[in-house]
Formats: C-alpha cells, structure tokens, sequence
C-alpha cells in the first residue's frame, strides 16, 4: 500500500474514533461546589437539580446518565438525561420504563454488557442499550420474578461477577425476625421481653444474597443459588475487581434499647450496632438475626431477643472486615477504577449514607458520602469524609430536617463520580480539579474536622441529648415515641406513619389510647397512605402516664385536641381484661 494510502486510512480511523467517542471536555465547577464540601483539589457541579425523588443511578460510557425514581405507583419509573452542549449540566431529560413499579424501595440502575439492568421491588429487568440511542426500544426483559408477597425491605439490589453472575439482595422484613405472639407483645407483654424466633424461619427466603445466571430469562428465586446467609438487609452491594470478590454493606437492626432496656441505654441504643462492611464469602453466615457487631469492642455479640446481655460474644458467624458508624444506612457502594482522582482513590471505595431516622434523643447522623481507603486489599480500619453538605444543618433533630439524603453512586467514562440524593432528585458531578501526584494528608484536613459536626460524630452520652436540653418535651414521647415518629411528629416516610394531622391522633380518643395502649398489627392508612409496620404495646407504661403522652399527642405538631384523663385509660384497659 502506498504511504499516501496509508496516511488516509490512519486519518479516517482518527475520524471514525472521535465521531464513535464524546469529546472530553474540561469543565469548570460551581463556584460553591453545587453546595458541597469536598477534599482539596475537588470541585463539583450540579448536573440536575431536582429530576424527583431517586434512588441509584448508572452513568453509561458516552455520558448519558440513567436514574431509578422513587415512585410509589405508576409506570415510567426511569429517567435518562443527556448534556448536549458539553458544559456539565443536563438539557434532555426523558421518562421511561414500561413496567410496573409499585412499591418505595424500588432500587437498582446498572449497566452491565451493554445492557441497563433495573429494580421494581419485586422484579429484576433489563433493557439493551443503542449506540447514540439516549432511551432504550421496546419492553425491558423480565430476568428475575420475586413471587413472594411484598414485605419491608424489598430492595432488589445487583452486582455482577463478570463471569455471567447476578447478585441479588433478598433482605429481611423485620428487624431480628421477632417471635411476637410467643410473647404475646401485642397483647400487651413488656418491651423488655421481646424475643426472637429460634430458629429464624425468615432465613429460608429472606436475609441474604442469592446468586442467578445473567442471562436467563424469567427466573424465580428457586433458580438461584443461596450465596450468603445472617444478612439483614443489604442495600449498597458491589464487585470489587481487584480481588475479584463481591463486597456489601449491611443495614445493621434496631431498638437494643426498647426491647431489652434492661441491658442498653438510649445512648447505646444511638450508638450501636455497626453498619457492617463486609467482604461476601459463599457459604458463610454473618449472624442476623442472633447476633450484632458492636465497634466499640470489634466482636460480634449476641442479640439480647436470642439471650443477650450486651456482655456475651457470638461465636460461629462471619465477622465483617470493618465496623462502621451505627444506623447511618448505607446505599451505595463504589470501587473507584478511573484516573481522574488521585491514586489512593483506585485502591478504596466510596460509600453514599443515606442518614439515621432513629437515633433520638441523640442527633441523626450520616448523610454523607464517605472513603474508606485500601492497603494490601484490605480496608485501613478507618473512614473518610469525601463530600459534606448533603444536609444543610449541623444538628438533624428529625430526619426531615436533612436538605439533601445522598442515595446512589456511579463512575462516569473520564472518572468523574456522580452522586444523586432521594429527596428531591438533585444529582452532582464530583471532579479532581488539581494536580494528582501533589495530594497528600494536608488535603484532606479540611475533611477531618469536619467530623467534629454533630451529625458526624460520636455523641457524648449527656452533653448531645437533645431531651435534656429541651426539658419541656414530653419525657415520655421522646423515650418512647421519637424513634419511629419523630420529633416534629413527621414520622418516616413511607415507613412509619406520622402523628402531624393523623386522623388516629384527631379522632375517637378511645380508638387512639386502644392502639397505643395494646398495640396494633397489619396494614394501616394514615393521611391516604399505607403504613404495615408492627406498633407495639405500651401497657407497661402506668394510666397516668399514657394519659400524659396521648394529651401531648393530641395537642403538638399542629394537631388541637382534647386532655386526656388517666380514668379514660382506666377504662379502655380494663375492657381488654
């Protein structure tokens, strides 16, 4: 061939590539960081604002960015967006997802061999994607069916082995697989006796990882492989490439202090257990429901509904490779792999923190995105604050309070790591802005100290107890009440129900001193939502006292009722008798 030829075939394979690859652009963040705080050298730029509330989100290789919406009904539960001008921020957002998609926990965004895989609560899809296409053609491929009942806990979270294995997330739908007509808790039995089913029989299904061919169509959860078993519910799940080895990070459970008060105080109960990082064996137990990992001590103990005192160690069960702070919900995890950001940042991984709900009287915490850096393939034992300022305030009374909840995490093609959050759907590009080889410890103090902020650190036991230093709030709803309805009477999203305009609270008094009197089990509207979480009895609290705590109810949070006397709960408990 003649040089001149060759020439011409060297320049059309240049043409052909740049026409096939988007130019990469060097952009200029935001000013003020779309509202972050973030190590030295890093910048961030918001690339949507408010797409609706979201859950994970995967970023394909020329740009174009996928997102799981949190919607309760409806279809279209995707949204694509495309920048098309090359300056960071999106321009084209279009719905899509011809699927059912009822549910809140409906999950996962992945693309994997070219395919986008996604989540309802129940069902595992796919969709292939087309070059230059921003929303796939046709109907997404149903590859898993989850015909149980839908429960708590739904997540259908995916990792993928590279070797044609899905990963899939069956979670737990209670906290310690709670045995609570054993005890006749709803009839009224003292929180100090909860027990737990022995053996779990929520384990058969629930309470691990379960491992499905890739490829295959319409499988149920029979045609799976029980991969990993002791794990109560595990949203933020990965692949790590490095040691070809599956990681996860599990939501560790609650209430140590209201079912075994004799043994955990309501500072213990804020503080543990951890949120377990954990490396995924096959075949190994990692102890939920009887067990829990306490930091503080590094050893895994038994929970107090299986014989616990807080003092006596589980033996047998898979212990994680690193404990981290108590209730923060972890629901992304990241191993970093481009070239952007400085080197240290190839051998760890990022962890998005959705924040505590539960951690009253004490402030909630998290809702940040945090690194935890490798050496030698493991975890160094410690945590990094990467990006801050999710929340908007330094003392989060009620997770209502939080501006922002950082929820998925995804690596762009030039190395940039996006970040979306659940609450409004604002989704930032985090980019390393400086010199590569210059980052070193100094840049990362700013960082330290930002855990010195109340929603970051450790609380001290009296100092940080938000009941003592407002003191008239009513004793008896912050000890017994904020954890599951909050401070401001809110509730938890979709999870328990709120008391701020609840007809329960507003009507018959009768009806509201039976519910909270002898407890309440099944399916619930409040405010034309629906709410199945268990309510439990507060018999052992005296008639003066559930008479004091139902007046405060009915007269906070907006709410303008009548007192109550302790001889109307007289009443209502010797009926049940």
């Amino acid at each position: 061939m003649h040089i001149k030829n060759i020439s011409f075939v060297i320049l059309l394979i240049f043409l052909t590539t740049c026409q096939n690859k988007k130019a990469i652009v060097i952009l200029k963040t935001d000013a003020d960081n779309g509202g972050l705080f973030l190590p030295d050298g890093f910048g961030a730029l918001v690339v949507a604002d408010s797409v609706g509330p979201t859950r994970h989100l995967a970023v394909n290789n020329n740009g174009d960015i996928y997102v799981k919406l949190r919607i309760i009904d409806g279809d279209l539960g995707n949204i694509a967006l495309r920048d098309t001008n090359n300056d960071g921020k999106a321009d084209i957002f279009q719905r899509f997802g011809d699927y059912p998609n009822d549910g809140s926990f409906a999950t996962e965004m992945r693309i994997h061999n070219g395919y986008l895989y996604f989540s309802s609560e129940q069902i595992v899809y796919r969709q292939k994607l087309t070059q230059g296409k921003l929303v796939p053609d046709g109907k997404p491929e149903v590859i898993l069916i989850d015909y149980l009942p839908i429960r708590w806990h739904n997540t259908k979270s995916l990792a993928f082995d590279n070797q044609g294995g899905m990963y899939v997330t069956f979670s737990a739908p209670t906290n310690v697989c709670e045995d609570w007509n054993s005890i006749n808790y709803v009839s009224g039995g003292p929180t100090a006796n909860v027990k737990g089913e022995f053996p779990c029989s929520q384990l058969k299904d629930f309470g691990g990882i379960w491992k499905f061919d890739e490829n295959k169509l319409e499988q149920s959860q029979a045609d799976g492989q029980r991969f990993a078993t002791g794990l109560r519910s595990i949203v933020a799940i990965s692949w790590n490439e490095k040691d070809n080895s599956l990681y996860a990070v599990n939501h560790g459970r609650d209430y140590l202090y209201g079912h075994a008060p004799q043994y955990f105080t309501q500072w213990q109960n804020a503080v543990l257990p951890a949120e377990e990082f954990m490396k995924i064996k096959e075949g190994e137990d990692y102890g939920w429901p009887y067990s829990y990992y306490d930091p503080f001590k590094h050893k895994k103990m038994v929970a107090p509904e299986y014989g616990g005192d807080g003092i006596k160690e589980a033996k047998d069960y898979a212990n994680p490779i690193m404990g981290l702070p108590a209730h923060w919900a972890p629901n992304d995890l990241l191993f970093y792999k481009g070239n952007q950001f400085p080197a240290r940042y190839k051998k760890g991984a990022f962890i998005a923190f959705h924040g505590s709900t539960n951690r009253s009287p004490y402030p909630q915490a998290g809702y940040i995105v945090a690194f935890i850096p490798f050496e030698n393939g493991r975890p160094m034992d410690k945590w990094e604050v990467f990006a801050d300022g999710f929340a908007g305030v330094d003392t989060i009374t009620n997770m209502s309070d939080a501006k922002y909840r950082p929820m998925g995490l995804s690596e762009g093609p030039d190395g940039s790591l996006y970040v979306s959050e659940s609450k409004k759907g604002k989704i930032w590009r985090i980019m390393f802005t400086a010199d590569p080889t210059k980052f070193g410890e100094a840049q990362l103090a700013s960082m330290e100290k930002r855990k010195s902020r109340s929603y970051l650190k450790t609380p001290d036991e009296k100092s940080d107890n938000l009941s003592l230093r407002h003191p008239n709030v009513s004793a008896i709803y912050t000890t017994h009440c904020v954890s599951c309805h909050q401070n401001n009477g809110q509730g938890e999203e979709n999870k328990y129900p709120p008391l701020a305009g609840s007809e329960w609270v507003n009507g018959k008094t009768e009806n509201l001193i039976r519910v909270i009197l002898f407890g309440q089990q099944g399916e619930i509207k409040v405010k034309n939502k629906t709410y199945n979480q268990i309510m439990p009895s507060f018999s052992f609290l005296s008639d003066e006292e559930l008479a004091q705590v139902i007046s405060y109810v009915k007269n906070s949070f907006g709410n303008k009722g009548n007192k109550v006397a302790a001889a109307e709960v007289t009443a209502v408990r010797n009926s049940k008798k």
